[in-house]
């Protein structure tokens, strides 16, 4: 039996997890194969560490006493299936729900497929709608450019083919064990956001695909622990995205990443402005003016 472990970081999420992890119990497992799920606590002050894994017995559960961040929390994860031999790790977000297909259509994908390396599936905004949070990803560096495809779309049925994309969202992410022992974890030097998209863009540099799988389904309740516009959440992947373009960049790309990037950043500050979001719209120029001075991004608190 090949074996599969689901990682989900729980902090401070106890009612999420707990909708998520029956979810999970009703996925579909392709033959051959058999699931464990493991609960990485990052310190969580809200009971989550007791109530868990009393509730969910058949769940592993790991408790770290503190916040080890995105990064950090997966990598524990990661590092423990890796140890005891097993076969495929999936990142999962805990607050999402899972389709009862999810699981068996990106394992089938990555054996059937041996250019793939690692697959992400279709994302809907939270439950029950039909409006597209992922469809597959970009990621270009050299126009300091990430995005999702189809973000805020109705499902029309454009999207339903399993297709080579640029990157995968850490909010699901199912690699093989061979990708994440040659590519590595999770990079810790982010403070928060784009530690997914890093690990896609080494992933494709290390000859590995990325495929996004429509039939594999997911609902996600988007930015539960962060507000969907907050200006915390404006400035820190403003300044996660700093950090990515800047070594990613290749080439020519040295020179024009910077210039599209800030323009892009003014763009959508007009617009946060437009709508009243004047905190959010003022989170940018802080950004990049934080980021020339030196300041860290884990000193900002709001």
């Amino acid at each position: 039996m090949k074996t599969l472990t689901v990682v989900v970081l729980n902090w401070n999420g106890l009612a999420d997890t707990r909708a998520l992890l029956p979810t999970l119990e009703r996925c579909r497992i392709p033959d051959g194969w058999r699931m464990r799920v493991m609960v990485v606590d990052n310190g969580s002050t809200d009971g989550s560490v007791d109530a868990l894994p009393r509730e969910f017995p058949g769940v592993e559960f790991v408790p770290l006493g503190e916040n080890r961040r995105f990064a950090g929390g997966n990598n524990e994860g990661l590092r423990r299936s890796l140890a005891r031999g097993d076969d495929a790790i999936m990142l999962l977000n805990n607050d999402t729900q899972a389709d009862p297909g999810l699981v068996e259509h990106l394992l089938l994908t990555l054996e059937q497929d041996p250019g793939a390396g690692a697959a992400a599936p279709l994302i809907y905004f939270a439950a029950p709608t039909r409006r597209i949070w992922y469809a597959g990803g970009r990621c270009l560096p050299a126009l300091g450019h990430a995005s999702h495809r189809g973000l805020r779309a109705l499902d029309d049925g454009r999207y339903r083919a399993v297709e080579s994309t640029g990157y995968l969202t850490g909010c699901c992410l199912l690699a093989r064990r061979e990708v994440w022992e040659r590519v590595g974890l999770l990079d810790e030097r982010y403070f928060i956001y784009a530690e997914d998209c890093d690990w896609c863009l080494r992933a494709r540099r290390a000859g590995f695909g990325l495929r996004f799988v429509p039939t594999a389904r997911l609902w996600h309740q988007v930015s539960a622990s962060s507000g969907a516009s907050s200006p915390w959440k404006i400035y820190q992947r403003l300044r996660a995205n700093l950090t990515l373009f800047a070594r990613h960049a290749r080439g020519f790309g040295r020179l024009t990443w910077l210039p599209a990037f800030a323009a892009q950043q003014a763009a959508l500050a007009a617009w946060l402005a437009l709508r009243g979001h004047g905190a959010a719209a003022l989170a940018v120029p802080r950004a990049f003016a934080d980021a020339a001075r030196g300041v860290p991004a884990g000193e900002v608190r709001g």
